[in-house]
């Protein structure tokens, strides 16, 4: 297995360093908003960041696979044992609507399995981390006080996650399965993190979504003996596949 440990305030500083560069457009008026071949949206804070977490990912010997340089063939990548899997504004939606709920996410995985990851919300000042063999936890040490442990619901009421931007009939069929819901939306990679922080019980997303969306916090959650499943296979998601589109997904306490 990997030694990951030695890299974990690497990955923090990297997260805090694009966060830094994007709160520097997030506070002027000047995003730059362009399309993205799928009509999701691009600013310069997308550019900015990614260029903080390359200055830092760099010093590693590891390659990096981010949603600003997806282009990478398969037939090149399909090689890597251990690579970088990173979203430098995991978000944008939520960040062109000036809300908060944005990340950057950047994983380590290895063998194809999420063994490392850092999801940080710039606005809201929230760090989460975690690795396998390492706990997870939301704060910038290794603190008893800040591991994150998830603590089951004992009501009879189901917390739902549901996206802020993606909401789908399907998405509405599924949570119409229960009896009694309450729906929690949420932003970005910030939706798995309500399961980290026992703030909801199941995350189902039905609709698209690429490696990089969620490699950082299934590493988080994986930290906390949590996975993300393939709703159809029943099994863990699996990154650096040829599609880097990921299958629909379910999140289950």
């Amino acid at each position: 297995m990997i030694e990951t440990k030695k890299y974990i305030h690497l990955i923090i500083e990297a997260s805090r360093d694009a966060g830094l560069k994007i709160m520097e457009v997030y506070s002027s008026d000047d995003f730059d908003v362009q399309q993205k071949d799928d009509n999701s949206p691009l600013t310069r804070a997308d550019t900015l960041a990614h260029k903080a977490i390359m200055k830092k990912l760099g010093t590693t010997p590891f390659p990096v696979l981010s949603e600003e340089g997806k282009d990478i063939p398969f037939d090149e990548r399909k090689n890597w044992e251990t690579y970088w899997c990173i979203d430098p504004l995991d978000g944008t939606k939520e960040f062109v609507k000036k809300n908060g709920e944005f990340t950057v996410n950047i994983a380590l995985i290895h063998e194809s399995k999420p063994v490392l990851g850092v999801v940080y919300a710039p606005v809201l000042d929230k760090l989460y981390f975690g690795g396998i063999g390492h706990g997870a936890y939301m704060s910038k040490d290794m603190d008893a006080e800040d591991e994150l442990e998830f603590i089951e619901n004992e009501t009879d009421k189901v917390r739902i996650v549901v996206s802020r931007s993606h909401l789908n009939e399907e998405t509405e069929n599924y949570i119409k399965k229960f009896d009694q819901v309450e729906t929690v939306p949420m932003g970005s990679s910030l939706k798995f993190m309500l399961i980290a922080e026992s703030k909801a019980d199941i995350y189902p997303r039905f609709g698209p979504t690429m490696e990089w969306d969620t490699a950082a916090a299934h590493a988080i959650l994986k930290a906390m003996g949590l996975e993300v499943i393939n709703i159809d296979g029943n099994s863990p998601l699996r990154y650096n596949k040829e599609n880097l589109r990921n299958p629909y997904f379910l999140v289950k306490s």
